[in-house]
Formats: structure tokens, sequence, C-alpha cells
């Protein structure tokens, strides 16, 4: 496989990467500082993607208290043991028709052969928002 040009990366997935490898430099931090960057990065967002994104924070943090909220590529990610489990992009990120609500491999969603690890979100219903409580509590164990 041939390595990606400079031009096949656009801008906004260079600055997933910058924030990343900010990420990475940035050392120690506390859970507090963790999770008030995450509540920065929402509040960053237009609706109505910061209004799912505040809803999905509220409902991954009480659904999953195990889960420790971090920033992952500058988006919204929640880890278990500093690993992370689920993430929520946002549409205005990567300029996307709908935002997703997406988990790692170490996500416990394993199905058979095959099951999906990322899910569109252009509004969040009460089903979606028990569909999500469901996930997320699968996706821990």
């Amino acid at each position: 496989m041939a390595a990606a040009k400079k031009d096949d990366v656009t801008a906004e997935e260079r600055a997933a990467l910058r924030e990343w490898k900010r990420e990475k430099r940035k050392g120690k931090t506390t859970p507090q500082e963790d999770a008030a960057e995450v509540l920065a990065k929402i509040a960053e967002m237009a609706q109505p993607d910061r209004a799912i994104a505040e809803r999905i924070h509220e409902i991954v943090t009480s659904a999953a208290p195990a889960l420790a909220p971090r920033t992952w590529y500058g988006m919204p990610a929640y880890a278990l043991d500093g690993k992370v489990v689920c993430f929520f992009q946002n549409a205005g990120k990567f300029k996307a028709r709908y935002s997703t609500l997406g988990f790692s491999d170490r996500a416990k969603l394993d199905d058979g052969a095959m099951w999906p690890t990322s899910f569109a979100v252009s509004e969040l219903s009460a089903d979606a928002e028990t569909r999500i409580v469901e996930l997320v509590k699968r996706a821990v164990g």
C-alpha cells in the first residue's frame, strides 16, 4: 500500500492529528482536568452538535461511571483504565452529514463474526438515548 500524500489528508484530518500529538505531549493530568477539557471541546461545537454532545456526555457519564472523560484526537472520548472505549465525533469536525458515536476495539460489543462499531447520530430521541445507554453499558462489560 502506498503512503498517503500530504494532499490526500484534509485540513480537518491534519488538525485532528495535531490535537492527538498535543494530547500525547501534555503529560499527566487529573481526571478533573480531563473532564474540563472535554466540556471545553463540547462548548466549542456549533449547534446542533453541541446539544447532542452535551446529552451524550451526560448519558455516558451516568450510564458508565467507570469511564473517564478525556479528549481523543480533539474529540470527547471516554476511557477505561486510560484506553478509549467510546467517543463522539461531531459532524462539524470533518464537515460530515451527521455526528458519530464510535466505539474502539476495547468496547465489548462483540456479536458473532461482525458487529457495528460506530453509529450515526443526527438527533437524540428517547429511543436513541435508550440505545446509547444499552451500548455504553455493554461496551464496558
